[in-house]
């Protein structure tokens, strides 16, 4: 019987093969790879430690009930633990500040004044930095952050942009919605009228919401009118398809192919319910320790000579009070032995590795820098104010310029002076000025030591002033303004400048009748 089967089965891959080189086709034996890569093993001890890996796609990975599971706990930890809490505001409050400042580069000063002047005001009527800030904290908890690019009528500027935050659970792909993939205009023809060339034309799809095109590029949004987690939501609510141009998606992409975010505190999440819990537990211990003031005991054998003393039984103790014990017993007082040793020691180890995957250190996640000294602070910190920098320059390119790029389009169209701006190409395609954006300055450990590092890198001629207070998060050209009015004012009213740059006033006094004002003078040398 087995050799039947055996026959079978050769004889079988033998009609295969011929159906192969029938067709044209080369067939190429399969062989079996080997590598000496010990983690491509799968053993008795890691078989478990592996079983969940799985091969899938990143938005299969990172599917809407996954995200859904993801960003609902991530919340809750939010919510309710402080160290969380923490940790999502400081992201947040180092990244973004009191909000970006725009600097217009442009060959025209006094149109860069105006633009510069009338985006301060409107990001501060449409509350730009708050705004950023969530969005930072939605990143951080929700994995990904929406804003819709809107008309506000009720904006006190000639600009009525305003920036709509949407959260992450409205954008999704409803029930019942009528979205059926297309064919781009642009493969029209190709096919040379072959029929089997159709199939191979690159289509629009969907992703939870996201409507892709043929290249991948977001071109719509779909967004709920009501939230899921609502009182007046039911299935096959009312949705917006909403433009992509309108529409601001922040996220970060850990995986090629990704159309959605998961919560950047994803890893640390298990690490803050073992933190919870492990504290919790702790103080458990310590409570029933200290709910039992003593007990009794007896070093007499079973059936020895003692008094019977009822299994249990609950003695009030009075305070400055003797008492006396039954024969052949004796009592020990509890010895609350929590917090255990490890227990600080345990809070630290987890803190460190929560904030790791936030490129967060120690000190800052936790508040507490009891335990550093000068040189490891800043070398911790060197690493977090990367990160912020990197972070500040995605915000900018795929939030600011955005929102810049819609601002002055409306701001040319709306506002009393149109500055000269050239807003569009030869070929008629929207272009952004040169410009650059300004943040909040990352304060020194010690002003002195900068200040001295700072002199002499701008007497080395390594450094420029413009860059000097970029890193200030200032504008060169405002502070220097400044600067100049102020020495203006100081010579006005016979001030000058000491050694260590503090102003001084300079004696003058009222000249006199035959004498000299002069150090040889009489009031010179006047007692």
């Amino acid at each position: 019987m087995q050799v039947a089967e055996d026959k079978t089965k050769k004889a079988v891959r033998l009609s295969g093969l011929n159906g192969l080189r029938r067709l044209g086709i080369r067939a190429v034996p399969l062989r079996r790879v080997r590598a000496g890569f010990d983690s491509a093993e799968t053993t008795d001890n890691n078989r478990r430690h592996w079983a969940k890996a799985d091969s899938l796609s990143a938005d299969a990975a990172a599917s809407a009930e996954v995200r859904r599971i993801l960003r609902n706990r991530a919340r809750y930890e939010v919510a309710n633990n402080s160290y969380a809490r923490g940790i999502v505001l400081t992201l947040a409050n180092d990244a973004v500040g009191t909000g970006p400042r725009l600097q217009m580069l442009t060959m025209d000063g006094k149109v860069n004044d105006a633009v510069e002047h009338e985006f301060d005001r409107w990001s501060k009527e449409v509350h730009l930095a708050e705004k950023l800030r969530t969005m930072r904290m939605a990143r951080a908890q929700d994995g990904e952050a929406f804003a819709l690019l809107v008309s506000n009528p009720a904006i006190d500027h000639p600009v009525k942009l305003d920036l709509r935050l949407v959260e992450a659970d409205l954008v999704t792909s409803p029930y019942g919605a009528d979205f059926r993939p297309w064919t781009l205009d642009f493969w029209k023809g190709a096919d040379n009228g072959n029929p089997k060339a159709q199939s191979l034309k690159p289509k629009a799809h969907e992703i939870d919401g996201v409507v892709l095109d043929a290249f991948g590029n977001p071109v719509a949004y779909r967004v709920l009118k009501d939230h899921p987690g609502g009182g007046g939501f039911s299935i096959g609510e009312e949705y917006l398809t909403v433009p992509g141009g309108h529409v601001i998606h922040v996220f970060r992409q850990e995986r090629p192919g990704q159309h959605r975010g998961i919560p950047e505190i994803t890893p640390a999440l298990p690490l803050f319910a073992q933190l919870r819990r492990f504290t919790l537990a702790v103080l458990a211990a310590a409570e029933a320790a200290a709910d039992f003031a003593g007990i009794l005991y007896t070093d007499a054998p079973a059936n020895g000579e003692a008094e019977n003393v009822e299994p249990m039984d609950a003695i009030e103790l009075e305070r400055n009070m003797l008492l006396t014990m039954p024969g052949g017993w004796k009592m020990s007082q509890v010895e609350p032995m929590q917090p255990a040793t490890t227990y600080s020691e345990f809070k630290k180890e987890i803190l460190n590795e929560i904030a790791r995957c936030l490129n967060m250190p120690f000190n800052v996640a936790a508040g507490n820098s009891s335990g550093y000294n000068y040189a490891s602070g800043r070398l911790d910190h060197q690493t977090y104010y990367k990160s912020i920098r990197v972070d500040q320059a995605f915000m900018a390119e795929k939030v600011l310029d955005r929102v810049l790029s819609a601002w002055l389009w409306e701001y040319s169209l709306e506002a009393e002076a149109s500055p000269d701006i050239h807003l569009f190409d030869a070929d008629f395609n929207r272009l952004l000025p040169d410009h650059q954006w300004f943040w909040d300055g990352m304060e020194h450990v010690d002003p002195a030591k900068e200040a001295r590092a700072q002199e002499t890198r701008l007497r080395n001629h390594t450094t420029t002033l413009a860059h000097e207070y970029a890193r200030q998060g200032k504008d060169w050209e405002a502070e220097l303004r400044q600067r100049a009015r102020e020495k203006h004012l100081m010579d006005e009213l016979g001030l000058k400048e000491a050694a260590g740059g503090t102003s001084m006033p300079v004696p003058r006094l009222p000249a006199q009748a035959g004498t000299q004002t002069g150090d040889g003078g009489d009031n010179a040398a006047a007692p």
